[in-house]
C-alpha cells in the first residue's frame, strides 16, 4: 500500500469518525431538551397545542431528502444529490409555514410551555438542515464518494431526529407520560 493511500484511507475514518462524533454530541442535545420537554409537561400550565397538517408535509419532505440521499450514495450520480438540496429547502420552507399558520391562530412561542418547546425544538433542528444544506452543496460543488456517503449519513440522522420529534409532539401527552413513568 502507498502513502498516499495510507493518508487517503486516515483522512477517510478520521473524517466518518468525526462525523459520529457530531452525531453523537447533536444526539446528546437533542435528548437532553426531549428530556427537558417530558419533565416540564407536569406544570399546570402545560397546554398541547394542535399540530397543523404542514408537518405531514415537511416529513415528508425530508424523508424524501433522506431517500434521495440514499440513492446518491449507491449510485453517485449528481442528480439525485440537486433533487436532496431541492426538498431540503422545501422542508424549511414548510417548516416555515408551520410557524406562521400557528403565529395565524395566535400560538406562539410566549403563549404556553409546549409553544415554547415547539418553536424551541423545531429551531434547532432547523438549524442543523441548514449546516446539512451547507454540507450538501458543497457537496455538489465538489462531488467525492466520501461526501456524498457522509452526507447521506447525516440527513438519515437528521430524519430520525425529526422522526422522533414528530411523534413527541403529535402523540406525547402529560397523561402518557404518567402512565409510562408509573405515576398515574
Amino acid at each position: 500500500m502507498s502513502a498516499n493511500a495510507t493518508l487517503t484511507i486516515g483522512k477517510q475514518t478520521n473524517t466518518s469518525v468525526a462525523l459520529w462524533f457530531f452525531i453523537a454530541v447533536a444526539s446528546s442535545l437533542f435528548l437532553l431538551f426531549i428530556a427537558a420537554y417530558v419533565m416540564r409537561m407536569n406544570g399546570n400550565d402545560w397546554s398541547m397545542i394542535k399540530l397543523p397538517w404542514q408537518l405531514w408535509l415537511s416529513t415528508g419532505l425530508l424523508a424524501l431528502t433522506s431517500a434521495l440521499l440514499a440513492v446518491a450514495n449507491r449510485t453517485k450520480k449528481p442528480y439525485p444529490l440537486m433533487a436532496s438540496w431541492g426538498s431540503s429547502v422545501l422542508f424549511l420552507f414548510a417548516q416555515l409555514w408551520v410557524w406562521k399558520v400557528l403565529q395565524a391562530s395566535h400560538i406562539t412561542a410566549s403563549g404556553n410551555p409546549a409553544a415554547s418547546f415547539f418553536y424551541l425544538l423545531t429551531a434547532m433542528h432547523g438549524l442543523h438542515v441548514l449546516g446539512g444544506l451547507v454540507a450538501l452543496f458543497i457537496t455538489i460543488r465538489t462531488p467525492s464518494a466520501l461526501r456524498i456517503k457522509l452526507c447521506a449519513r447525516y440527513w438519515h440522522f437528521l430524519l430520525i431526529v425529526w422522526l422522533v420529534l414528530f411523534a413527541m409532539l403529535s402523540g406525547l401527552t402529560p397523561h402518557l407520560v404518567r402512565i409510562i413513568c408509573g405515576t398515574a
